[in-house]
């Protein structure tokens, strides 16, 4: 038997009242920041944040999908506010029909959410100009600085916004709990600082003010006690000009640098050539952009499967992470504007190119409302902390004895969070494109304790706990992971080729057998454990917790309702005919034609050069469920009734489309064929 130990423990001074952060809505209800953690009422609280952009969906979509949000454990939704969408014309506004930024954000509170508005100026999100619109870039000023003329634009800019939005704040009992300032500004504080007098001078008043803090291992340059720093995490890096394999990302490992960039920077150096560091001592550790999945460029398309987002989001728990934010939780379609096109491109003077649609990025829920796994999976993690967030986010990061780096695939992942009494041990035995060997009959020793040995074995990552007081039951440990609670009912899911074993104290050991749903009453508790099967379909609805053992079930205006029924499956590519089993369902058929019409954004389809372009029509037999078109290709794009209504770069994961876009519409696709000169990966 292996026994696995961990550093010592030593908590940290918690700071309050330092933050220029914090407030209270009508009721008197607060939400306060120490240098720990968040506080909502003077408890603990971990948020977990969903990006959605309301502009690339459609507003009779939103209550819908924000549901299926919640439905997923999303407790906060942020969405960027892009000015080239709201003013693409100088003078001329529009936050009418899908840019109506007001519904958008009542839709959220309708659904029991929180909301952050990004509302930059420069947002960035892979939109045109980082999302400025034309007419200021040609201005005789410099943008994202504090000169009068660029300043003078700004203040209209969030006037508008606050036009918008007036009312809907937390202080106001509306859901608005937080505002983000410009995006990646790494070395101007004073501008940063700038931005946020003028928005409160406009009227925007929130307790949370948010700024990106990545840059070097030092920080992003910013006012210190006026933000929030948050950060961010990727599974790769699309952005990157190489098209080799990256290597081994930190990510995966229990390193709480907050900075991905740190590890290039030397650990000796506390701070950078000008003695700046940002105190991260001084802030909780929150995140807004952990990746679940990636937008693909055009030279660069990394497919990251559902246990990449998994593991990388457990990882960060463990680290001390006491704010979740997931970009993109909710894929959108980008619109095209009455100027131009609205996406970022290398004709705009971004070194990527992206699709002038698609901006799935691979999401828990794609453009079109589908719910994919990564969604099942992260959702173990949002019930955890809604049920058990006031208790983890207290307690503090202790490193493994032996800490595991990337490249290592000999040595356990794990840390443990902890109050010196209680915690929970995180491992990860995941690292994305490497195979770590598997680690039998290990026993961790948390605090002097002894748990039983076990195998971690596989592509798994998890979490235990111990030491906790669960309804008057003192759990002094348990080799099934802590999922959530309801009333005295403690649920939890069966690990792989682990057995399901508790002690509680001063009873003799309970073992399950991981298979279906079991429960076994415990003094005043009962405790159900569920197999991971179950577990991936547990949700928390406004009627309670409830078990859709293979569908995803959300609430939508008072009903319960499933999504993500109908499916189809990729079974002949040649004949380009598919079918999933459901009879109801419908079946996608492709043939060959000639050019039916010169496309208007041809440019897109010659990205890779001068290449033949192929043409199929497509049709459908019914609007129900999604159908999956073609992977081989290179960039595809969608007409529907000769407009531009969908496009791709391959990245080797499905084209999913709902089979209603098509349905008894006249259908092409226009795409050109795979090339070696850009980065794939194999299907995941």
């Amino acid at each position: 038997m292996t026994e696995l130990r961990f550093s010592e423990y030593r908590p940290s001074e918690i700071l309050r009242g330092h933050l220029k952060l914090g407030g209270a809505d009508p009721a008197g209800r607060r939400i306060d920041v120490n240098s720990l953690y968040i506080e909502r009422d003077g408890m603990p609280w971990i948020g977990v944040m969903g990006e959605y952009h309301y502009v690339r969906d459609r507003r009779e979509n939103w209550a819908r999908e924000l549901a299926k949000m919640r439905a997923g454990g999303i407790t906060a939704v942020s969405t960027y506010v892009f000015w080239i969408y709201h003013e693409e014309s100088e003078g001329s506004f529009d936050f009418t029909g899908d840019r109506d930024l007001r519904k958008f954000v009542a839709d959220a509170q309708d659904a029991g959410l929180d909301v952050i508005i990004r509302i930059g100026p420069w947002c960035h999100g892979e939109t045109r100009n980082g999302g400025l619109p034309d007419w200021i870039l040609k201005k005789p000023f410099k943008v994202r600085d504090n000169n009068p003329g660029y300043m003078e634009k700004a203040e209209i800019w969030y006037r508008h916004i606050y036009e918008q939005v007036n009312g809907l704040f937390y202080r106001d009992g509306g859901p608005i709990i937080g505002v983000q300032i410009e995006n990646e500004l790494v070395d101007n504080a004073e501008h940063l600082s700038a931005l946020k007098r003028l928005a409160q001078s406009v009227g925007f008043d929130v307790p949370l003010w948010t700024a990106t803090g990545w840059n070097s291992c030092y920080g992003a340059k910013m006012p210190v006690d006026e933000f929030l720093p948050v950060f961010g995490g990727y599974a790769d890096a699309p952005w990157a000009e190489t098209t080799e394999e990256l290597p081994p990302s930190v990510h995966f490992t229990f390193n709480p640098t907050r900075n991905e960039a740190a590890v290039w920077v030397d650990p000796l150096h506390d701070t950078d050539s000008s003695g700046w560091r940002l105190p991260y001592e001084r802030y909780p550790f929150a995140t807004c952009e952990l990746g679940p999945g990636l937008q693909p460029t055009y030279h660069r398309r990394p497919a990251v499967a559902p246990m990449d987002a998994y593991s990388m989001g457990l990882a960060k728990l463990g680290c001390g992470n006491n704010l979740m934010g997931w970009y993109m939780y909710h894929g959108g379609i980008n619109k095209i504007g009455a100027l131009s096109t609205l996406q970022e491109s290398r004709a705009t003077g971004y070194p990527n190119d992206l699709p002038i649609l698609d901006y799935g990025f691979q999401a828990c829920v794609s453009p079109y409302g589908e719910i994919g796994e990564t969604y099942r999976l992260l959702n173990l993690l949002h019930l955890f902390v809604q049920d058990f967030g006031h208790i983890l986010a207290p307690m503090e990061h202790v490193p493994a004895e032996k800490f595991a780096p990337a490249g290592d695939t000999e040595t356990l992942r794990y840390a443990m969070r902890t109050d010196g009494s209680s915690g929970f041990i995180f491992v990860n035995h995941h690292q994305r494109h490497m195979k770590l060997r598997d680690m039998k009959n290990v026993s961790f020793r948390p605090l002097g304790l002894e748990l039983p040995p076990i195998d971690v074995k596989g592509d798994t990552a998890f979490i235990l706990p111990f030491g906790l007081n669960l309804g008057g039951e003192t759990l002094e440990w348990a080799t099934a992971q802590l999922i959530c609670r309801e009333k005295d009912e403690y649920y939890f899911a069966a690990l792989p080729n682990i057995k399901p074993r508790f002690k509680f104290k001063s009873r003799e050991i309970l073992e399950f057998t991981g298979d279906g749903v079991e429960t076994i009453p415990v003094g005043s508790i009962s405790v159900t454990v569920l197999s991971m099967y179950e577990a991936k379909y547990l949700r928390r609805l406004n009627s309670g917790i409830v078990l859709g053992s293979g569908f995803d079930l959300y609430e939508f205006q008072g009903e319960q309702l499933a999504s993500g029924e109908e499916d189809t499956e990729d079974e002949d590519l040649d004949e380009l005919s598919l079918l999933d089993g459901s009879a109801s369902a419908a079946r996608l058929t492709t043939r060959p034609c000639p050019p039916p019409f010169e496309p208007r954004y041809s440019e897109e389809l010659r990205l890779g050069g001068d290449r033949p372009v192929f043409w199929r029509r497509l049709t459908v037999t019914s609007p129900r469920g999604f159908v999956t078109v073609p992977t081989k290709f290179d960039v595809a794009q969608l007409y529907v009734n000769g407009v531009l209504t969908a496009d791709k770069f391959s990245d080797r994961l499905p084209w999913r489309l709902p089979a209603s876009m098509l349905y008894q519409k006249t259908c092409h696709i226009a795409y050109t064929t795979p090339t070696d000169s850009v980065y794939t990966e194999p299907k995941t």
